[in-house]
């Protein structure tokens, strides 16, 4: 179970009484799209449509909804000066208490929609690795580390699966279009490997190589002359990943760039 999914189960519990808000539409600027939704009790949320005034006043007329009804409504909110905000779109929200099916219907939102989620491998359970899935673990990405060592895979989130495997290509191939991949084990070969079946789905939302501009150009010359590749498919390889304008090598520092890049490489074309 998904860190979601086992707050949303622990929210249930906690809260028999609930009211589901959900963004119906979004136009112009709005803190959040349309389809957003969150949970709302007397005395916690779930969630968020986009927090400030209209987030405060979806809650309070949810609240209100929970106490003495009624069980349905909808709110049609300017963002502007009306209600102290500035974005300026305008946004339609439908509030519903909760009765038992659409209680039970909740769990199984949140879990089909974190089977949508971007699917990104991380080779290698090193330093980087595991601060890399750390940081990815906190967005709504499904996030696997991939490892032919079975102790580089302890100490992982909950919510990030590992696959231990001698034979870490085949993870690519298995993987769903629009996928990313990055790469970092403890073994340059291997790298060089993974990577190169990486090239070889043109699908791959992302592909890159943790190392440096020597190890870039050697990866190159052996992928152009041994492995048989091609310049357009290598022009795809992000390496060294996370950008080479820091100089700060620290595992925590290079996560937190790489999670950035890999994020808008996958988040921006979903």
């Amino acid at each position: 179970m998904s860190a979601a999914a086992e707050r949303l189960r622990t929210f249930l519990v906690d809260w028999p009484d609930i009211a589901v808000v959900e963004v119906r539409e979004a136009a112009g600027s709005t803190p959040r799209e349309a389809g957003s939704w969150m949970l709302v009790s007397a005395g916690a949320i779930f969630g968020t449509i986009g927090g400030g005034q209209l987030e405060f006043m979806a809650i309070d007329r949810a609240r209100q909804m929970i106490a003495a009804g009624p069980t349905t409504d909808l709110l049609d909110i300017p963002l502007g000066p009306e209600i102290g905000q500035c974005c300026g779109g305008r946004v339609r929200i439908d509030i519903a208490v909760a009765d038992t099916e659409l209680r039970a219907a909740i769990p199984q939102r949140i879990l089909a929609e974190e089977a949508m989620q971007p699917h990104v491998y991380l080779f290698g359970g090193g330093h980087v690795g595991h601060e890399l899935a750390l940081a990815l673990a906190l967005l709504p990405l499904n996030v696997t580390v991939v490892e032919t060592r079975a102790e580089a895979l302890d100490g992982l989130p909950p919510s990030v699966t590992s696959l231990l495997t001698p034979v870490p290509e085949e993870a690519v191939r298995a993987a769903r279009a629009g996928s990313a991949f990055v790469v970092m084990t403890h073994d340059h070969a291997l790298d060089f490997l993974i990577v190169g079946e990486a090239l070889k789905r043109a699908d791959a939302a992302y592909v890159g190589m943790i190392g440096s501009k020597t190890k870039r150009a050697t990866f190159r010359n052996w992928y152009l002359r041994e492995a048989g590749g091609a310049d357009a498919d290598l022009a795809r390889l992000v390496s060294p990943i996370g950008g080479d304008r820091l100089r700060d090598k620290r595992p925590a520092v290079i996560a937190a760039l790489a999670a950035a890049e890999i994020a808008t490489a996958l988040l921006v074309a979903g």
